[in-house]
């Protein structure tokens, strides 16, 4: 949710934090805006829209100085308008403010300072923000005198302990032309280390151009920062953070030959797979040797229960996750929606594990349940992408998925890469415990070899998934239905259809379409069956049948060599055969690409969905 990035340095600021919002965009794209300071002193520009919309606006009125603050707005507080776009001015107009997160005491703290004469030119917590800090500063400073360093950072420490909620910050002041401060609480702030020039911004992508060497803040973290040098403190307290390399590149986020990073990411999948196994499975033990968990096997081994905790579809691949941990690893497993278990006073057995699940590490409502199981005394496993998210630092164990850099809103690539490793955990715990055997570890790590392959045949396909595409795109709603490992497949392509298209879907277990869905079926609702050729093959044709009866269009994504759902089906996608368990690596890429294509055809923006931002950082 909203993208910051912050430059001081030797080079022309705007033109540095302006490719640095094109490079965040996904994270809101309803407005945007930018501040920089020179001799004459602040130089501000905000508008409603897109990042493209600010570029035009500066081209027009060019901004100069070497030090400046900028935002991309995804909306909480006050409608997308020129007046609620960031950066925000306190009462003095001589420090300014961007902000991602929610100040949940806003409204008390917004009546306090109207009662003491401020006057607010928006909607937004974050304007409050800034005149609370405004307020503190000038409590501060002798009136007459100019405030230094350290007083700003005193006004921002003084000022978010009124604050409740979350923030990531970047704020400016008129008098100070050589620093600028950042703070986070529940929102992600990285701080980038260059020569001459430091950053910060809401993730690496707007500062790997300049730099790899990055700081992750932590909660309670504030940085004072020069072109030169940085001071950090945890509250109130001078503390050092590790510098960490980034191990991608600018380049992995670029587009190249791609329309759309949505299209990219879809593509790269066989390569991210390929390069996992390569570097996971262990052919001759018939397992997979997760490096992080390693130390940690005999522990896990031991496990009674494992607790998967995600949103969205982190959520899915965590269903998924349940049915692989079940049948390969023996451990009973249950999947908790991240948003309702931070509420309900759960109770854990001993001997559990919680899995919190998500790509970006930033997601609100996973770290809260993620705490809550640590309050109890729960070991904690984050699977996350991030390197140096919240997340991966506050769980017991992490394990990476190497989905790499995913700018798509959408998520595909990090969603096959989180079924990977769950995969492998549920591989390498199942030998560990000795629910496989030898024979049967390596029949399952032979099937896996072969997965990207076969997912690059699928890929091969897309001229055919484009004519179903033009067939399909007219119609405003769909079922989806899939069957154990397919159900949450079937969850997914759902998802992807309604995130990019806008077109109505829903996901369900195939049997539960009698229990009510079916009343639904007519000719103007085709239905997305799921249906492979597994264990339960008969059954899912049996509920495809229901459908057809009553005249329900119907896509089918089979296995290839199935002549029986031909005659069936209306239309059929088909994908190579493989083992039931891994069959969701290979089914939803069809999924994906319709989508894809779907939206297009609808002329919708796949990248940038409305409402939708990248990493839901806020509840």
């Amino acid at each position: 949710m909203c993208g910051i990035v912050g430059y001081v340095g030797r080079r022309d600021a705007a033109p540095i934090l302006l490719d640095g919002l094109k490079r965040l965009e996904y994270r809101g794209y309803d407005s945007a805006g930018i501040c920089t300071l020179d001799g004459s002193g602040l130089q501000l520009r905000k508008c409603v829209g897109r990042v493209d919309a600010l570029i035009a606006a500066v081209r027009a009125q060019p901004l100069h100085g070497q030090l400046g603050i900028s935002h991309t707005r995804w909306a909480t507080h006050g409608l997308p308008s020129d007046a609620n776009a960031h950066p925000h001015l306190d009462q003095s107009g001589r420090l300014v403010i961007v902000h991602n997160g929610i100040i949940e005491n806003y409204a008390d703290l917004r009546r306090r300072l109207v009662e003491a004469g401020h006057h607010f030119q928006s909607q937004t917590d974050t304007e409050v923000l800034a005149h609370l800090i405004g307020q503190e500063l000038d409590r501060l400073v002798p009136r007459g005198q100019r405030p230094g360093p350290e007083q700003l950072v005193t006004a921002v420490q003084l000022a978010t302990a009124r604050a409740e909620g979350t923030y990531a910050i970047a704020v400016l002041h008129a008098d100070l032309d050589h620093c600028l401060v950042g703070a986070r609480r529940g929102s992600p702030l990285v701080l980038g280390l260059g020569r001459g020039e430091n950053f910060l911004a809401s993730d690496v992508s707007p500062i790997l151009p300049h730099t790899r060497q990055v700081i992750y803040l932590h909660d309670g973290d504030i940085v004072l920062l020069f072109a030169d040098r940085y001071q950090l403190w945890a509250g109130t307290q001078p503390v050092e953070r590790p510098v960490e390399t980034v191990q991608w590149s600018a380049e992995e986020a670029e587009l190249g030959r791609f329309p759309h990073y949505m299209l990219k990411e879809i593509h790269e999948q066989p390569g991210r797979l390929a390069d996992e196994l390569q570097r996971a499975l262990r052919p001759r033990e018939g397992t997979a040797e997760l490096e992080s968990l390693t130390p940690h096997l005999d522990e896990l081994a031991r496990l009674r229960r494992i607790v998967l905790v995600a949103c969205g579809t982190s959520w899915h691949a965590a269903l998924a996750g349940e049915y692989l941990l079940e049948n390969l690893a023996g451990i009973p497993t249950e999947v908790e929606c991240a948003s309702e278990m931070r509420y309900r006073n759960r109770p854990f057995e001993p001997d559990s594990l919680v899995i919190a699940i998500s790509q970006s590490g930033e997601t609100a409502d996973t770290l809260a349940a993620t705490r809550l199981a640590r309050q109890q005394g729960v070991r904690t496993l984050a699977l996350v992408n991030v390197v140096g998210s919240t997340l991966a630092r506050e769980s017991d164990w992490v394990l990476y998925m190497r989905a790499g850099p995913e700018i798509g809103v959408a998520s595909t690539k990090a969603f096959t890469m989180q079924l990977l490793q769950l995969t492998l955990l549920a591989l390498s715990l199942g030998r560990q415990r000795g629910r496989l055997s030898l024979a049967e570890g390596r029949r399952l790590v032979r099937a896996l070899q072969t997965i990207p392959a076969k997912v690059q045949r699928i890929l091969q396909a897309e001229p055919g998934i484009i004519r179903l595409a033009k067939k399909y795109y007219r119609f405003t709603d769909f079922l989806y239905m899939g069957r154990q490992f397919n159900y949450p497949v079937a969850l997914e392509g759902a998802l992807k259809l309604k995130e990019l298209s806008y077109i109505h879907a829903e996901g369900y277990p195939s049997a539960e379409m009698k229990h009510g869905p079916i009343a639904l079926i007519s000719p103007e609702f085709p239905s997305v069956f799921v249906i492979p050729r597994d264990a339960l093959y008969e059954k899912n044709l049996s509920n495809l049948e229901e459908i057809k009866a009553r005249n329900g269009p119907i896509l089918a994504v089979a296995t290839a060599g199935d002549r029986q759902i031909r005659q069936k089906a209306d239309d059929v996608i088909y994908v190579p055969p493989t083992l039931d368990c891994l069959q969701p690596l290979l089914t939803v890429i069809p999924l994906q690409l319709f989508a894809y294509h779907v939206a297009l055809l609808r002329g919708c923006d796949v990248d940038k969905p409305r409402n939708l931002a990248k990493s839901v950082t806020v509840e």
